[in-house]
């Protein structure tokens, strides 16, 4: 209103040439405020989104990787046959129901940055990668639409993923503890991780790592955009949290699925050393894959995969669906 009453004052001065010039600058600018305004909504929404989906879901996360890390030293090879609710049992009547969120303040100051990234990078990869010829499909190129998903989704997750590597080691550590505790809390892990293996040792299992996130976070993103596409195009009256919360779901089953393996060996390159221990796997990534094949067979790769469903479907569930509420709600308070 303002930039409209301004034009109208100035009609009899400014000539219609350098008034057009005028208007193109303001809308520019306006386009400039409402390109930022977008760009601190979709990071503010993926960091909180993050943040409430790995609080919610924390139980389940670390019953995942104790199980995941459990075939690694023999001190811990008698859990190879217990079962998610008796190792819930254990953890509440030795460490205590606080035990079942070891780590979570780490989970979140690591989530935070990795899903504000993630989501961020994801917005900004998929319209840079719509300016290539070709890709401009506006839904009427089905496969050109899913190769900007996957290679968009792909390229966030290993950006978010090298940006925050050591707090998502960090947490692995403090969350891997069980009754003995030698990591004393994020600032005294950092701390100990560097002085007894070196800055290098923060980033260990970050090959497995970037070779997983991508991969991961391309397979997520696509099938959900792909599955909420073609569901509001064939029942555009249903509910968008309903649509968000499904499709979001499915896709964090059909990704946990194909990279489980490869988080599996994650975990347990990262548990490395830990706690002044001895190297189990010395071979790198491909050997930690063959070491785990002979010893605990193809099993032994999918050992945690169990409450790894248990909480990827509330937890990407959670996640896309907060992410779409809080997007649409920070939009709507900045246009008014």
């Amino acid at each position: 209103m303002q930039t409209e009453a301004l034009s109208s004052a100035h009609a009899g001065v400014v000539d219609g040439g350098a008034r057009k010039f005028v208007q193109q600058q303001q809308q520019q600018q306006s386009l400039q405020q409402k390109s930022q305004i977008g760009s601190v909504s979709h990071l503010l929404a993926g960091g909180i989104a993050g943040a409430v989906s790995k609080t919610c879901t924390a139980p389940l996360a670390r019953l995942t990787i104790l199980f995941q890390v459990q075939g690694m030293h023999s001190d811990v090879t008698n859990m190879s046959k217990a079962c998610i609710w008796r190792e819930a049992s254990r953890i509440l009547s030795e460490e205590g129901i606080r035990a079942f969120w070891k780590g979570n303040l780490v989970t979140i100051a690591h989530r935070l940055p990795y899903s504000s990234i993630s989501f961020y990078a994801y917005e900004r990869y998929k319209n840079s990668l719509q300016l290539i010829p070709g890709m401009q499909s506006h839904g009427e190129n089905l496969s050109a639409d899913i190769c900007v998903r996957l290679v968009g989704g792909g390229l966030a997750g290993i950006t978010a993923a090298s940006l925050t590597y050591p707090l998502d080691l960090v947490r692995t550590r403090l969350a891997a503890q069980r009754n003995v505790i030698y990591y004393k809390g994020f600032w005294h892990t950092l701390c100990t991780i560097t002085r007894d293996e070196g800055v290098l040792g923060l980033y260990k299992g970050l090959g497995a790592t970037l070779l997983g996130v991508g991969p991961s976070i391309a397979i997520s993103f696509s099938v959900y955009e792909t599955l909420r596409s073609f569901w509001q195009s064939q029942r555009p009256q249903d509910s968008t949290v309903l649509v968000s919360l499904a499709c979001g779901s499915l896709s964090g089953i059909a990704s946990s699925t194909a990279t489980f393996p490869l988080d599996l060996v994650r975990r347990r390159m990262q548990l490395e050393g830990a706690a002044g221990r001895a190297r189990v796997y010395k071979t790198g990534l491909f050997g930690t894959f063959g070491h785990i094949m002979r010893t605990e067979g193809m099993r032994g790769l999918y050992r945690g995969i169990l409450p790894e469903y248990y909480k990827v479907v509330p937890s990407v569930g959670i996640v896309f669906m907060t992410y779409e509420m809080l997007k649409t709600l920070l939009s709507d308070t900045s246009d008014n």
